[in-house]
Order: C-alpha cells, then sequence, then structure tokens
C-alpha cells in the first residue's frame, strides 16, 4: 500500500485538527495561533521571492504547444493528426514551415535528435526559451508512485495505484493543485505558504489570487487573498456611501467593525476588520507603484498577470518576502475548432507571459520570479475530427531570472497514437495519451525547495514525493538555479 508517512505529517495532521476543532468557537484563536507558530516558523527569509501559477483551465493540447519538430517525429505527429503532404497542414496538424520562427534551440541537444517548437502563435515565450529565460518540462501530470504502461495496465492497483478520477476535468484541475480530486481544502500553494507566514510582515498577502477561488492556494494557516485586475475587492458599504450618506457610511462601518462578547459575533467582527483593513493596505500600496512594461490589450491573462506585477512592486509596502500567486485562462477544452480557437488562447499565454516577465526586469526582481504553466491534463495526440480528447501528462513552461532556461527537462515522448510493441515506448496509453514520466510532486518540490522549503518539509507539502526519488524519477527535477 502507498500510504503517507505518518512521522512526517504529524505536525501537519494536528494543527488541522486543531483549526477544525476551532470552528466549535473558543477554540479558534487558540487553533490559529498554534498554526501560525508551528507553520510558518520554518524559515525566515531575508530576500523576496515570488512563485506564480499560470493555470490554462480545460486541458491544453500538448502536441501543438510543444510541438515536435525533427523530420522523423514531425512526420509521426503530421500522420497521427492528419497532416497533408509535404509537411504542410492538415486536419489538426500544424505546417512544419510555420514553426520555424518559433524553434527552441537548447544548449544541450536532446537524445535521438529530437527537437521541438512552441506553437507559431508563441513568439514571445519562444524567444525567453532562446534566450535563457524560461525552460519546457516534458511529459509531467499527477501520479501517485511511477508507472511504466505495463503497470498502468495491471490489475493491481494495490501496488501500481493511479491518480483518482482520470481525465475528469474538475477532479484532475483538483490532483493538479491539491493531489486530491474534486472537494480537496488544501493545496499545495497554500502548504507552501503556510511555510512562509512568519516571513511576512501581514501573512494575509503570502496567498494572492488573481483569479477566484482555487484549492491551489488553500493552506492549514494560508488564507488565499483574493484581488480583481483592479485590486482589492472593497466591501461597497464601507468604500462608498450608502443611500448618498456620508454619515450612513460612517455608521454602517463603526457597526460593522464593533468588538462583542458574543463569540461568533467577535469573530465575524474580527474577519470583516481584517478585510478593511486588507482592502486599504492593497490599495495605497497599488497606488505608488506604475509599471512601464506595455501588457497586451483585451487579453484577460495579461490583466491578472498585470495586476501581479503590480502587488510585487508594491512588496515593501505590503511587507511581503514570499508570495505564492495563482493566474488563469480558460476555454483549452477543444474536442472542436482546435486549429481555430488555440492560436488564440496561445497568444494570449505568450504575450501575458512575455509581459510578465519583462515587468520583473523592470521592477528589478527577474531572478526572483518563477511563472510557471499547469493545466488539468494534456490531450490525445489522435484527432477526433477537429480537436482532441482528454489525455493525462503534457508539457509545461518555466519562465523566469532562475530558471535554467534555454533546456527541455524529463523525457520526451516517442511520437505515437497506439500502445506499440516498442519496448522504449512506456509513455502511451492509447489514442496517443500520455503516461507522465514526471509527477507533479517532483515539477512542485523543484519549485518549492527554489522558494525556500527545506528537503525536510516537502513531504508535507507534497505527500507523495516520497514514493518518488532516484536517477529515474528525482525530487529536484534541476531546472532551477
Amino acid at each position: 500500500m502507498h500510504l503517507l508517512q505518518p512521522e512526517l505529517h504529524t505536525r501537519r495532521a494536528f494543527l488541522r485538527r486543531s483549526t477544525q476543532l476551532g470552528l466549535a468557537g473558543t477554540a479558534l484563536p487558540f487553533a490559529l495561533n498554534l498554526a501560525a507558530m508551528g507553520e510558518a516558523a520554518a524559515f525566515t527569509a531575508t530576500d523576496y521571492k515570488a512563485l506564480v501559477c499560470v493555470f490554462l483551465y480545460g486541458g491544453n493540447d500538448y502536441a501543438n504547444t510543444v510541438v515536435t519538430y525533427d523530420d522523423d517525429s514531425y512526420n509521426r505527429y503530421s500522420t497521427i493528426r492528419g497532416g497533408g503532404s509535404g509537411q504542410t497542414a492538415g486536419g489538426i496538424a500544424l505546417a512544419k514551415a510555420d514553426l520555424t520562427p518559433t524553434l527552441l534551440t537548447p544548449t544541450t541537444a536532446l537524445p535521438g535528435n529530437r527537437q521541438y517548437a512552441l506553437h507559431p502563435a508563441m513568439t514571445g515565450l519562444a524567444g525567453l526559451f532562446n534566450s535563457g529565460k524560461a525552460a519546457v518540462q516534458l511529459n509531467v501530470g499527477p501520479l501517485i508512485v511511477p508507472l511504466t504502461r505495463t503497470q498502468y495496465n495491471s490489475a493491481d492497483r494495490t501496488t501500481y495505484p493511479i491518480p483518482p478520477k482520470l481525465f475528469s476535468h474538475n477532479d484532475q484541475q483538483s490532483v493538479w493543485q491539491s493531489s486530491s480530486p474534486e472537494g480537496s481544502t488544501v493545496g499545495w500553494g497554500g502548504n507552501i505558504g503556510d511555510l512562509a507566514l512568519s516571513s511576512n510582515g501581514n501573512s494575509l498577502f503570502t496567498c494572492i489570487s488573481v483569479t477566484g477561488n482555487a484549492v491551489f492556494l488553500s493552506g492549514d494557516s494560508a488564507l488565499q487573498y483574493q484581488v480583481s485586475t483592479n485590486g482589492a475587492v472593497a466591501i461597497n458599504g464601507v468604500k462608498n456611501n450608502v443611500y448618498g450618506s456620508s454619515a450612513v457610511r460612517t455608521a454602517l462601518t463603526s457597526l460593522i467593525q464593533q468588538g462583542s462578547t458574543q463569540t461568533l459575533e467577535n469573530e465575524y467582527t474580527r474577519v470583516t476588520t481584517r478585510a478593511v483593513t486588507a482592502e486599504s493596505q492593497i490599495t495605497s500600496g497599488l497606488s505608488a507603484v506604475t509599471l512601464a512594461t506595455t501588457f497586451p490589450n483585451n487579453n484577460s491573462l495579461a490583466n491578472q498577470m498585470k495586476m501581479v506585477a503590480r502587488l510585487i512592486g508594491a512588496r515593501s509596502a505590503l511587507g511581503s518576502k514570499r508570495q505564492v500567486f495563482m493566474v488563469s485562462l480558460g476555454g483549452f477544452d477543444l474536442h472542436d475548432n482546435l486549429i481555430a480557437q488555440q492560436p488564440v488562447l496561445m497568444q494570449r499565454v505568450s504575450e501575458a507571459m512575455t509581459a510578465f516577465y519583462n515587468a520583473t526586469v523592470e521592477l528589478g526582481v527577474a531572478d526572483k520570479v518563477t511563472a510557471f504553466t499547469a493545466s488539468d491534463f494534456g490531450r490525445t495526440l489522435s484527432s477526433n475530427g477537429d480537436g482532441s480528447d482528454h489525455g493525462w501528462g503534457g508539457h509545461h513552461l518555466m519562465v523566469g531570472g532562475a530558471v535554467k532556461g534555454k533546456a527541455f527537462y524529463g523525457k520526451a515522448p516517442p511520437v505515437s497514437n497506439t500502445n506499440t510493441t516498442d519496448a522504449n515506448d512506456q509513455w502511451h496509453v492509447g489514442q496517443g495519451r500520455l503516461l507522465p514520466s514526471t509527477s507533479v510532486d517532483q515539477y512542485a518540490a523543484t519549485l518549492a525547495s527554489w522558494f525556500g522549503v527545506s528537503n525536510s518539509e516537502l513531504a508535507g507539502v507534497l505527500p507523495n514525493l516520497s514514493h518518488f526519488g532516484g536517477a529515474d524519477y528525482p525530487t529536484n527535477l534541476g531546472f532551477m538555479a
């Protein structure tokens, strides 16, 4: 059985139970204070670092994002995806000539002379890769234990467990973000945030979402503070006049923040007061930040990433040393119209992440901020006619001055849409679905280690990490300086 190691989770489990007991009322301050003392003391940051998760909702088509380019692999890709003769576009295959401007030129060539290019709409990210500021992690996805295709096909799920509810959007989004299916309440971004709370002057600004509620940023102690692309979300009755009357606003402000002898009412007041104070701090901090970097218009992801850049610019005013952010873009569930719709999405991702990197350069923190992509799952290599179906593993990008760029990490999977008999092809489970050769836990552990999480704390952040290790499944993938 592949169970969590109790000795590595005792403190976290105790703190979680304490917080749950706190819901009864009087234990809440005790639980929160205990959590703050136990979790937040993991490391004390003297510099600034931030992680930015760029989540692509819907399951991004990996094969047309990081596109195989060498002749042998491209011809296989084109045949499977319905390409035309002479390496021209057809079906859901991209023309090889269109990939030349986004050809990726790593410092060290891949085995077997494999080559990749990014989608033709991703010129900005291709430029960052080729200038050493971005890298690609090949074939990464959720795993509980290392698996080969033979083990995946085994009926022995005790020895060879697979992630729950594979190919389900909601569940795999949650599994990527928290190692558990839909309904999970704690994500690995939040777990990292738990360890960083004491490094920040205001712990509330440790985990910030610009894309609404997501389990990724929820910790045992860390809360996901949500902002909009315009800044902090204010309580209207406190921020603006009520019924046109400033007197009513003042009275309401006093009413909702006054103390009480009733425990639950007093806790509600405490939370409300915290929200009012936080909004004021965010608004004040952002007012002093002006970016010269140009972000593209009509791009919701760019708007979110611009807000993240501005919040990073306000880090001193907010007292922040360690932060985890989340932004997202939807629309990637392209069972149909892949060729027509994916270019717009890819352009938005590329332009947003490129502008964001440029903003970190402007702010002087390019080597202190790392953005990385994630998605529900990859998709099938084979076409369903006009798109691709739900898959498993996929290719992802890491961007930032601390990324050991101009490089590919992980194993380049053979190009195949069947369960071949080739002994070297252990990474396909039908229709070109990739069985991940790198787990999300390994990917996350590499980012967390750079952020400052110690090896002894990683198991509490990533519950399946203890199942990986060794040369084939290293717990640090090496893509961070």
